[in-house]
């Protein structure tokens, strides 16, 4: 199976690295893990938004540009096989024609179906983070693993794990986090890396204070969300992710099964990152009933024409008995 990568890129000269529109240290890392990986090939890291501050932990973040290149010869998408989470690209006709013409190799670790209609190949294979899938391919192809790319794959692993705490966490990733070890990386340098980034300014502390303050709470408390409006994102997105600010602090209150934060846009579009807690492991289904997806504990959708009370009357109307389902498997 992974022999596919290798046969991919061998005819290559230029590589654009793909992300989607949600990037996040996992994509991140490993866009970064290949472009080190790919040695003596032209490399250009695309990513439709801007790289949020929070995220500017990994060295060469500047790097990735959201200048599509049609320059290349092949394109490879890292850490989504789902089409929702590429739609900026996809309503770009130019870049639309491009990804349909050219060739396309898709890595994910998703347990959501590779829905993408443009031709392409992929490897997907249900993994913790994408950076680990990343590795396994490295090691089984014999390509060499410098420190720039075992530190961008640890980096992406962390993230995805929260510290390899998460439960998708397998004896692997630890056997994985072991080699890597070995290779150099130092896990609390990394660590410290990311700590510098996520540190709060004094208004940021305070815009956290006035979100922890709109916590809805629905389904007898089970349910837990937040509706951050488009002023909040115009405002706070560039300093740092209001979602990433709240959405921890909503899964660790107590009684709480799901946590949603939710983006609400003029033109009527919708997007949620949900969390849950351990032993109410339904975010995917619940993002796949609004065309999302993800992995049981940590998932995400992104919907159009409606608006915060109509999702969250939609949450209401399915998590009761998703929860009930997931009890009794």
């Amino acid at each position: 199976m992974y022999q596919r990568f290798t046969d991919f890129i061998k005819d290559k000269n230029h590589i654009c690295i793909i992300q989607a529109e949600n990037p996040d240290g996992d994509s991140l890392g490993s866009a970064f893990a290949l472009d080190y990986l790919l040695t003596g090939k032209e490399v250009t890291l695309y990513c439709p938004v801007d790289i949020p501050k929070y995220l500017h932990y990994f060295a060469d973040w500047s790097r990735v540009t959201n200048e599509f290149d049609y320059r290349a010869d092949g394109y490879i998408i890292v850490d989504t096989a789902a089409e929702v989470l590429l739609s900026k690209l996809l309503d770009d006709s130019a870049i639309k024609n491009r990804l349909y013409s050219a060739p396309v190799l898709v890595i994910d670790h998703h347990e959501t179906e590779d829905d993408l209609n443009f031709p392409h190949e992929s490897i997907i294979e249900v993994r913790p983070a994408c950076a680990e899938l990343i590795y396994e391919i490295a090691v089984d192809q014999k390509m060499e693993l410098g420190i720039e790319a075992t530190e961008a794959i640890f980096q992406g692993i962390l993230s995805d794990t929260l510290g390899l705490t998460s439960t998708s966490v397998t004896a692997r990733t630890f056997e994985i986090a072991s080699e890597l070890t070995k290779l150099g990386a130092v896990v609390s340098d990394l660590e410290e890396r990311r700590r510098e980034f996520m540190k709060k300014s004094p208004r940021i502390l305070d815009y956290k204070a006035d979100l922890i303050k709109r916590i809805d709470y629905s389904l007898d408390g089970e349910l837990a969300t937040v509706h951050i409006p488009w002023d909040d994102i115009r405002e706070y997105s560039d300093e740092y992710n209001p979602n990433v600010l709240i959405l921890e602090e909503l899964r660790l209150v107590e009684g709480v099964k799901v946590a949603v934060a939710i983006k609400t846009y003029p033109d009527g579009k919708v997007t949620g990152k949900i969390r849950c807690g351990v032993g109410s492991g339904i975010a995917e289904k619940i993002a796949g009933y609004f065309g999302g997806g993800g992995h049981p504990y940590a998932a995400g959708f992104r919907t159009y024409d409606t608006n915060y009370e109509e999702v969250l009357a939609d949450l209401v109307n399915i998590i009761p008995g998703l929860l009930a389902e997931a009890e009794n498997e």
